[in-house]
């Protein structure tokens, strides 16, 4: 499927055939019913008009109007299936990445850039779309086309030699503008994936930029990098706008020929005045099918260049090779599930986690701890050790292990849409259920400066919430997922003494009976934690409860206590604004 676009295309192609192959059978009859109108008008004219049979000029006339409605009625349904093969095309492809994206994990956007990932599913997913959308007018304009030449070669060889041979050198001709079409829409579209990529990155850190005083320089490579796309964009359409003007040009230039064709050779009696008619119709009809093949050529030259970005980044290899499994990423083990009671372990920092446990895990380097959270989550490449049950993570099943092992993310982040939702995206949980948790992460302030409570909006990115407001809510959504552990990182770092100290309070209680892991070094949770741990280099170099490794006489409690007291002394001084 990846090996190229070609590939690729028939891949997403082969997954709706029936509504493609639907498309196609109305768009034949669509496209045969309308190259069949000059014929039955030419007889109406040349045996009911001219032959003076009134007969003959009802019975084509009624053939005309069945004609007509047979075209209304299949355009209609072509119309239909058309759309339906655009929007499914187009959708495969964005659940393709997305699953992709999950699978392959923190790997995505390491070595892809954000700006080609969005582009990928904003723009070249409607791309590849686009071409099963033009399929079913391009069966027929190929089968009219074949059509439309018994006719007009029966009539006239000559003249029918004309129109037929003439539409293929008018495509042919159309080809060289195509080319150099296709060449630049491939660099507006790196352009502006480059251009997508930069204005992520700046809007990530648009608070270090900030803080920096940086916020001009990005400002000007933004500035810089629009004029970029916009440049190539007025390449792209100074060829789009040449082939849009010859395809109205040429095809008016046949007419003209064919024509003027038509009219000697009726003179001279060679045809009658029905089939002249014929072929000024055909003359015109076969626009149609011309200007769909030319159009059909563009879409698959911009399903092509979409098919290729797409495949460049669902190339992307996961860090795990069970992430790539044939079942979308959730893996094929013969192990066994290891049981609800199961210790966590990783055996290179000695960390070993009791089921039940509230285990915190401190550490001089906010970052070593960090990447332990991360290891234990089996979040990125360097996981070789860490096992649940004694099973390493890597021979378990993806979707057992993030069933069984939540991870809080480091950077809260949230999205548009009700709270309520926002915290309980599965829609298992009930208002009660949800108001205990937001109790858990001390949130009821919030709630009471919110109109219509758990149904407020949330704005972009939760702007409208402070840092500590969207702490609080991702450890509120951490908290309803009901992981059997549950690892915490910083969880209180951005909220005050009193709030933190009320957190840590009803966390512990709430997790009660159930494997929790928090890295923090502030002192409050740590004198509820059953267990604490102190990192040192990457491993665990003392461990006990807060008490006895603040009040312990060895070197690694002093080396403790200067850890926590730092902290403690952090979390008086931060101002309150920020929290």
């Amino acid at each position: 499927m990846l090996t190229s676009p070609l590939r690729f295309i028939g891949w997403v192609g082969r997954g709706q055939w029936r509504t493609l192959l639907g498309g196609v059978a109305f768009g034949i009859t669509w496209m045969v019913a309308q190259a069949l109108i000059p014929a039955t008008i030419a007889r109406a004219i040349d045996d009911g008009i001219i032959g003076g049979d009134r007969g003959s000029l009802w019975l084509w006339s009624g053939a005309l109007l069945g004609l007509a409605t047979l075209t209304a009625l299949a355009g209609a349904g072509r119309h239909q299936l058309a759309v339906t093969n655009w929007l499914r095309a187009a959708f495969r492809s964005v659940q393709l990445i997305g699953w992709h994206g999950a699978n392959t994990g923190e790997a995505l956007p390491r070595d892809t850039p954000t700006g080609d990932v969005v582009a990928a599913v904003a723009s070249d997913s409607m791309r590849l779309g686009g071409l099963y959308d033009v399929t079913a007018r391009f069966a027929g304009a190929i089968v009219s086309y074949v059509v439309v030449a018994a006719i007009l070669l029966d009539a006239s060889r000559p003249l029918g030699l004309v129109v037929l041979i003439g539409v293929p050198v008018l495509v042919s001709l159309l080809s060289f503008i195509v080319r150099p079409l296709q060449k630049r829409q491939t660099q507006q579209r790196e352009e502006a994936g480059r251009l997508i990529g930069l204005g992520a990155d700046t809007v990530a850190g648009l608070r270090v930029l900030r803080g920096i005083g940086g916020e001009s320089t990005f400002l000007n490579r933004y500035a810089a990098q629009s004029q970029q796309v916009r440049v190539v964009g007025f390449r792209v359409a100074g060829v789009q706008a040449a082939l849009d003007a010859a395809q109205v040009l040429l095809p008016g230039v046949f007419v003209v020929i064919v024509t003027w064709l038509g009219a000697r050779f009726a003179i001279d009696g060679r045809i009658t005045p029905g089939q002249l008619v014929a072929f000024y119709g055909y003359s015109a009809f076969l626009v149609m099918p011309l200007r769909t093949a030319t159009e059909f050529v563009d879409r698959f030259t911009r399903a092509y260049i979409g098919a290729r970005k797409i495949i460049r980044v669902l190339s992307v290899e996961p860090d795990h090779p069970t992430d790539a499994s044939s079942d979308g990423g959730v893996g094929v083990s013969s192990r066994p599930e290891p049981p609800a009671d199961a210790v966590l372990a990783d055996e290179r920092s000695g960390l070993a986690v009791e089921p039940g446990r509230f285990v915190a895990v401190v550490s001089a380097r906010p970052e070593e701890s960090a990447a332990l959270a991360d290891r234990l989550g089996r979040f990125g490449a360097d996981v070789d050790g860490v096992t649940l049950g004694g099973i390493p993570v890597l021979d378990l099943p993806l979707g057992v292990v993030r069933r069984r092992i939540l991870v809080s993310e480091t950077d809260p982040r949230l999205f548009t849409g009700t709270l309520r939702d926002e915290l309980d995206p599965w829609g298992t949980h009930s208002d009660a259920q949800i108001l205990e948790a937001i109790s858990v992460a001390s949130g009821e302030d919030m709630l009471d400066v919110l109109d219509d409570g758990l149904d407020s909006e949330v704005e972009e990115r939760g702007r409208s919430f402070s840092g500590g407001q969207r702490q609080r809510l991702a450890l509120t959504r951490a908290l309803l997922a009901d992981a059997g552990i549950l690892v915490l990182v910083e969880p209180t770092s951005a909220v005050d003494a009193h709030t933190e100290a009320r957190i840590a309070e009803r966390l512990a209680a709430h997790r009660a009976g159930r494997t929790t892991v928090v890295m923090t070094a502030s002192p409050l949770v740590l004198d509820r934690a059953d267990r604490v741990v102190l990192l040192a280099h990457g491993r665990v170099v003392a461990e006990g409860t807060h008490h006895e490794l603040m009040h312990g006489p060895k070197a690694e409690h002093a080396a403790y206590r200067a850890v926590v007291v730092r902290g403690e002394d952090h979390q008086q001084e931060q101002p309150a604004g920020i929290r």
